[in-house]
């Protein structure tokens, strides 16, 4: 996109979308694209905010030229070494060769290792400045948000803050780049799903990073992936702050795991028997057909979760071991459980789900349901009760 788009004052995206990737970090899917910003800020001297990922940096080189219209790139800021943020460093510092680039320690290590660089460093700590005419930088550490060498710069003059991967979202750009050019109610799932996906394991250190930024004043927030906040940065400052706090509405997720139909059945049979208690945000997943990327996602929005899977060699079925793995490895906290499943000839799945909740802190509902062989009508009313004791659970009943 080789047209200046302000940001404020002389700060100006210049970014990529990309819609050719179809796995995030080669994990998540992507169905809508990502974006990837960088932030160019032309002043007194000339300094650019991250960079992009070298497979979708285009004409990125040519663009920032266009920008400075012959004058030198003098600083680079990186916050995060990531490669798709990091990915044009060793491309810049070719182009010119004077650049200097500004990290703080564990940055270095980072970009050592990834290309060899070890000279024009400016090393900055918490709280550290640098004057570039109009516009002030100050730096601001924020480890493991989600990298341990994550910091984010915060624009004095304009009230800016350049967030790293913090206030993030998947999803590449349709035309509109800023918070009041787009309908918000569409970006919040990607944004969940993104929070969920990279940061959420990290929520204690986000907590902490948004303990620094009180106080600070919040005009307009530049992240590196999904929109620039310049109207309503309040909205994704209370999504990231609720995320972190494990807070979510009311609702259900029952996620399945079924080899021949029986676990499915119950998963149905349960949701049918809930919504009849007039729950209404109820959401069945199979986990053979819905990516882990999108249940941890919904886990994240709802306070209740389900899991049930039919037992495969004494164990769980391989898709639901890797949701109980993943959800051991992440532990998001504050949620209510169900557990249930099926066998033909031994049982093992239910007790590993509640192994996985206990492990996760999740208290059980009702105990959990376990049906042997085909679930007949008859046996589907031992579901009963534990649907009756999810259904008038506070977690689903109560609305903050």
């Amino acid at each position: 996109m080789n047209i200046r788009i302000p940001v404020s004052g002389s700060v100006s995206w210049i970014g990529a979308n990309d819609r050719r990737k179809a796995l995030f970090e080669n994990v998540w899917p992507l169905p809508n694209g990502i974006t990837y910003n960088a932030y160019i800020i032309d002043d007194e001297k000339t300094a650019l905010i991250d960079t992009v990922d070298a497979s979708a940096s285009g004409d990125f080189l040519e663009r920032i030229e266009a920008q400075l219209q012959g004058r030198q790139l003098q600083y680079i800021v990186v916050n995060h070494m990531e490669p798709d943020h990091s990915g044009m460093i060793d491309a810049l510092t070719k182009r010119y060769p004077e650049l200097r680039i500004v990290g703080n320690r564990r940055t270095f290590k980072v970009l050592e290792s990834y290309f060899g660089i070890t000279r024009n460093l400016v090393e900055v700590s918490d709280g550290d400045r640098l004057e570039l005419g109009h516009h002030s930088l100050r730096f601001i550490m924020t480890p493991w948000v989600h990298w341990p060498e994550t910091m984010m710069t915060y624009d004095a003059s304009e009230q800016m803050l350049f967030s790293g991967d913090a206030f993030g979202a998947f999803g590449a750009f349709n035309g509109g780049i800023f918070d009041d050019e787009v309908h918000l109610e569409e970006w919040e799932d990607e944004a969940r799903r993104y929070f969920s996906n990279i940061v959420g394991q990290y929520s204690a250190m986000v907590q902490k990073a948004l303990a620094k930024l009180k106080g600070v004043p919040l005009r307009i927030i530049c992240p590196t992936h999904g929109l620039v906040w310049r109207s309503k940065p309040s909205v994704i400052i209370d999504l990231y702050d609720r995320w972190s706090r494990y807070d979510a509405r009311p609702g259900l997720l029952i996620a399945f795991a079924s080899m021949y139909g029986n676990a499915e059945q119950m998963a149905d049979y349960l949701a049918r028997r809930i919504a009849e208690h007039g729950i209404r945000d109820i959401r069945v997943c199979d986990v053979s057909t819905t990516h882990l990327s999108f249940l941890l996602s919904e886990i994240w929005k709802y306070r209740a979760v389900m899991l049930g899977s039919c037992t495969y060699n004494n164990l769980l079925h391989p898709l639901m071991e890797q949701l109980c793995s993943k959800l051991t490895h992440i532990a998001p906290k504050n949620r209510i459980a169900g557990a249930f499943g099926t066998f033909s000839w031994n049982g093992g799945a239910v007790k590993i789900i509640r192994q996985t909740y206990e492990a996760l802190g999740w208290p059980l509902v009702a105990e959990a349901v376990e049906i042997h062989g085909h679930p007949t009508p008859e046996k589907l009313t031992a579901c009963d009760a534990l649907a009756l004791a999810m259904a008038t659970a506070d977690a689903l009943t109560h609305h903050p």
